[in-house]
């Protein structure tokens, strides 16, 4: 039996890991050179030492052995049983994407959304670097690799990157995954440089998004710092992450993570985005829920108070709440109450996410929100585990029927 069981589950959160040359192998060649080789520390199970170019080749040479080691039958033979306790590369399926369809088979999972490992945080710092050129191109490297690698097995649904930092690019962008086959458009859940996520000039973007019955996504990782690093010179150590090494959040950093998406839907809330544009759909993805009943509750109050004095806000049909019960979608971790969520905001906003293969993600992520929902009616649990999910994918989950 699979990890899922009997359950219909939609996976709003998976991953790719990428190798070292991913995003120049996939690389126009004029750019290739210009974007990152990545490097990877002890918390992503491989260490670079000696010269760059020692570590290249080294790097190189590692990644064909674990392909191998992937490969082997003594590797195949228990990986039914170690589905959720090999993580990163070590998991079926994480960076080999003629593995991936028999992990969604071990998994049991009807679909998974997926996403990149290591890039979010880089395809934002080229956003905002002042090179629009290579900004966009390494967007479109990006792309053809989510492509490429989703393209393996219907159940892959493909996350396509639109820097927002050029608006006109933007609209070419969202047209080239339109064409491309992609199943959502994933944006910084950040401000781009220098202007509003909610400026005219980006109507386009959500219009196209609209119209090709697209969803846009936030992610975690994709918008720098997530607090003052300030925060971290106590005169004490910086402990490690759960990872074991430097590259991913902490308990303090951690706690920045909302801050960045309840900004920016805030904003296009409030600027009358999701009026004007009434079936826009935006999953929150990997970046918590337990702030969202608070957070919707806070917009309310905003609302009563400059609704007198702010046009904007008069020109909304409906309060804030509902614009988010609306159109919007969520993924809680899996140390958070799902249960309260539920009986805070509502059973629409919240969906199952397994963020295989990451370490994060842990070994019991079903049996975990199963704890947290409680008592929690079949009916809500069908909307956690597949139909919030479904009705954030629209067209693109049709293709592939419960």
């Amino acid at each position: 039996m699979s990890y899922a069981g009997d359950r219909v589950v939609h996976d709003a959160d998976a991953h790719i890991m990428e190798t070292p040359m991913w995003l120049r192998d996939h690389a126009e060649e004029r750019f290739r050179d210009r974007l990152p080789v990545l490097a990877y520390s002890s918390g992503n199970e491989l260490r670079q030492t000696g010269s760059p170019e020692d570590q290249q080749r080294d790097l190189l040479a590692s990644f064909d052995q674990l392909a191998e080691r992937h490969r082997s039958v003594e590797y195949r033979a228990v990986e039914a049983d170690e589905i959720m306790l090999r993580k990163n590369f070590a998991a079926t399926g994480a960076f080999l994407p003629e593995d991936r369809p028999r992990a969604l088979d071990l998994l049991g999972f009807q679909s998974q959304l997926v996403f990149n490992t290591f890039h979010n945080g880089r395809l934002h710092d080229l956003e905002h670097a002042g090179d629009v050129d290579l900004a966009y191109a390494a967007a479109r490297a990006h792309n053809r690799g989510i492509l490429e690698f989703c393209a393996v097995d219907e159940r892959l649904l493909s996350t396509c990157y639109i820097p927002l930092v050029d608006p006109a690019r933007a609209v070419e962008a969202v047209d080239q995954a339109i064409a491309d086959g992609a199943d959502a458009l994933l944006v910084a859940s950040g401000c781009p440089p220098g202007f509003s996520p909610s400026h005219t000039d980006l109507f386009g973007v959500w219009a196209r998004a609209e119209e090709a019955d697209l969803p846009v996504v936030f992610h975690v990782g994709g918008t720098g710092a997530l607090v003052d690093p300030s925060y971290f010179v106590n005169g004490l150590p910086i402990p490690h992450d759960f990872h074991g090494g430097d590259e991913n959040f902490r308990s303090v950093d951690y706690m920045g993570i909302p801050g960045p998406p309840a900004q920016t839907l805030a904003t296009l809330i409030f600027d009358g985005i999701f009026e004007a544009f009434p079936s826009l759909r935006v999953g929150v993805i990997e970046q918590g829920a337990i702030w969202v009943p608070s957070w919707t509750r806070q917009m309310e109050s905003a609302f009563e108070a400059f609704s007198r004095h702010e046009e904007r806000l008069q020109n909304l049909s409906m309060r804030p709440s509902e614009y988010v019960q609306r159109q919007i979608r969520f993924t809680p971790y899996p140390t958070e109450d799902v249960g309260w969520i539920v009986e805070q905001g509502g059973e629409d906003l919240v969906m199952f996410s397994s963020d295989y293969p990451h370490v994060e993600g842990g070994r019991k992520p079903l049996e975990r929100f199963e704890a947290s929902l409680g008592d929690a009616s079949e009916a809500v649990r069908s909307k956690f585990y597949s139909e919030n999910f479904a009705f954030l994918m629209g067209q693109r989950l049709k293709r592939n029927p419960d």
